[in-house]
């Protein structure tokens, strides 16, 4: 899937079953875009963000958020503010009440990746096609054996989008999970030459684990790659970048947006 259409966060937002929405995000918006996306963030969000010592990162974490916190409010039919999140023990965050909505959020540069899905965990990566001259040598301390021979075999700038082929889709199985880094990246292996289509090959040794999950790759944008993952299932990929125009209320239903 190569770039999104323009979407608002408008009330009444529909996930069926089976479906997976998958939003991009600018945290690069003008100034008021900014202040209005940051009123809606809860005290320990504001002062994670007073943390960070640049003002690029603490202005793409508030965008972030608050991006956040207007979709899950237009999925939800409430105030972004209202929005109330639970932490696992490696700080991945899901909505504090019960219920079957699940999302992911990852950014990179000025660009986020926003997942939804009801029922299982889903995971997304994304990242920016940064020059990466040492990508062979890194692949070689993190990469599976399988990954690092195709990698080796890949000739030119071919090689770096083939290196952040494999990262994403590995960074999304660890997000869905729950482990992160702390899962060794080199017990799965996944395709990664470019055109090849997104998917594990093995899981642990097994290709009959690999097979259950599914996965998608995304260029969001120009500059940027992007992926999915999530277990089992037949899915229907619905993707949007999120269009900070609208200003409605997600809580008001006459204001709904249908596509």
């Amino acid at each position: 899937m190569t770039g999104f259409p323009p979407r608002p966060a408008a009330a009444g937002l529909e996930l069926g079953a089976g479906e997976i929405h998958v939003w991009s995000v600018r945290l690069d918006p003008p100034a008021a875009e900014v202040e209005r996306l940051g009123r809606a963030l809860a005290e320990d969000e504001w002062a994670r963000a007073n943390r960070f010592r640049f003002e690029q990162h603490r202005r793409q974490y508030v965008v972030g958020r608050g991006a956040l916190r207007a979709l899950l409010a237009a999925y939800l039919e409430t105030r972004p503010e209202a929005v109330r999140f639970r932490y696992g023990p490696r700080g991945k965050p899901f909505l504090e009440s019960p219920g079957d909505l699940q999302f992911n959020l990852s950014n990179s540069h000025e660009m986020a990746l926003v997942g939804f899905v009801r029922g299982p965990e889903i995971g997304v990566d994304i990242e920016y096609l940064k020059p990466m001259p040492d990508c062979e040598q890194i692949s070689e301390r993190f990469f599976s054996e399988s990954e690092r021979q195709v990698l080796r075999g890949i000739p030119g700038r071919a090689k770096e989008e083939a290196f952040f082929n494999c990262w994403t889709r590995k960074e999304a199985y660890l997000k869905a999970v729950g482990e992160g880094l702390a899962a060794p990246l080199d017990s799965f292996d996944v395709t990664l030459a470019p055109g090849d289509p997104p998917r594990m090959l093995t899981l642990q040794g097994d290709p009959e684990r690999a097979a259950r999950w599914f996965f998608r790759h995304f260029v969001p944008a120009a500059g940027y790659v992007g992926a999915l993952a999530i277990e089992g299932g037949r899915w229907e990929v619905k993707g949007w970048e999120l269009d900070p125009s609208d200003r409605s209320d997600p809580s008001d239903r006459s204001d709904r947006s249908e596509s």
